[in-house]
Order: structure tokens, then C-alpha cells, then sequence
């Protein structure tokens, strides 16, 4: 089970939150919340920036938030150790530079198969920036659908609904989420 999943369920808690209050305020059914705090789904990234953003904390902080500040140094050697983080969505990732919290931003490295990623429409509180580096890739973002391959890069307001689609038979790409400052959750406004 990843370590957001049961950290969901204690923010919630802590803040004297119901599953229905946080589901209703992202827009999701209590039951699908529910199955994220349980650890029976692991949703999509976008999905988790939302629930943060309810949680009133950043995306990085609900992944991982165990770090310090500093310089983080991954060797290649050391991320091949890892093991990648698979979403219902059919792509996995590896979040980069975990062991620093309080990020700005947040890169992660990500890898998805053609046939294997679910289309489903995505969009979270940000921007966001992609860089290709193997393989080939439709990305749509709001009406426009681009054909993305290695060194081509995508930059965009990722509250505009977003999907994409693997053309080659596997695609790696960095994707680097931006986030907007997280505002102040209902119970911790009062």
C-alpha cells in the first residue's frame, strides 16, 4: 500500500472531516474516496493533487512530506532500486526528489504502455510541464490533441482538462507539476 493512502485518512481525521465532505469538496463519490484511504485504488496523480488541495496541503507533501530541505542528489543506479508507483489510470511513476519537502515543484518520472493507460480526463490546481524522452505520445490539452516524442515538451494550466496516449508501444516522459499556493481547508479556515 502506498504511504497516501492511510496519510489521507489521518489528515482527514485530523481535521474532524467526514469521507463526505473531502469527496464532495474534489468532486469524487465517498465510496471511490473510500477506496483510496483503504488502499484498494491508487489513482491518478491528478486525483491526488485534488485531494490535497482539499486536505489543504501540497501534492508533495501528501506523497511523501517526510523530507527536509536541501540538496537531493539520485543516482540512476539508486531510482532503478525503487520500485514505481502503478496507477489505476494503467501509467506508473517514480516520484523524483522525494527526500526534500516543502517543494515548489514536483517531478516525476513517468512511464506508460501503449494499450495499458485508461483515457480518462484529467485536471488539477496548477501548471504543468512534460519532456519526453522516449517513445511517442498524443497529449491533449483542452481541444488541442499534440503528437509529443523524445526532446518535445508540453507546458500548460493543468486546471484545463488534460489526457493522454501512449502511440509507441511504451513512452517515458518527466512531467513536472507546479502547484498554486494550497488554500486554507475548510476546518482549518475556522
Amino acid at each position: 500500500m502506498a504511504p497516501y493512502h492511510s496519510k489521507i485518512r489521518t489528515l482527514r481525521r485530523c481535521q474532524s472531516r467526514t469521507l463526505s465532505d473531502v469527496a464532495g469538496q474534489c468532486g469524487f463519490t465517498v465510496s471511490f474516496l473510500s477506496k483510496i484511504e483503504s488502499g484498494k485504488t491508487s489513482p491518478p496523480l491528478a486525483t491526488l493533487a485534488k485531494i490535497a488541495t482539499a486536505l489543504g496541503i501540497s501534492l508533495a507533501d501528501l506523497i511523501d512530506g517526510s523530507g527536509t530541505g536541501g540538496t537531493v542528489h539520485t543516482t540512476a543506479q539508486k531510482l532503478g532500486a525503487r520500485q514505481a508507483t502503478r496507477t489505476e489510470k494503467g501509467y506508473s511513476f517514480h516520484m523524483l526528489a522525494s527526500e526534500r519537502g516543502g517543494k515548489l515543484i514536483q517531478p516525476f518520472l513517468m512511464t506508460a504502455e501503449r494499450g495499458k493507460v485508461k483515457p480518462s480526463i484529467l485536471s488539477h490546481r496548477g501548471e504543468e510541464f512534460i519532456y519526453v524522452l522516449a517513445g511517442r505520445m498524443r497529449y491533449r490539452v483542452g481541444d488541442t490533441t499534440y503528437t509529443l516524442g523524445p526532446g518535445d515538451s508540453l507546458y500548460f494550466n493543468s486546471e484545463e482538462s488534460h489526457d493522454f496516449s501512449p502511440i509507441s508501444k511504451g513512452v517515458r516522459y518527466l512531467a513536472v507539476f507546479a502547484e498554486r499556493e494550497v488554500p486554507k481547508s475548510k476546518s482549518s479556515a475556522k
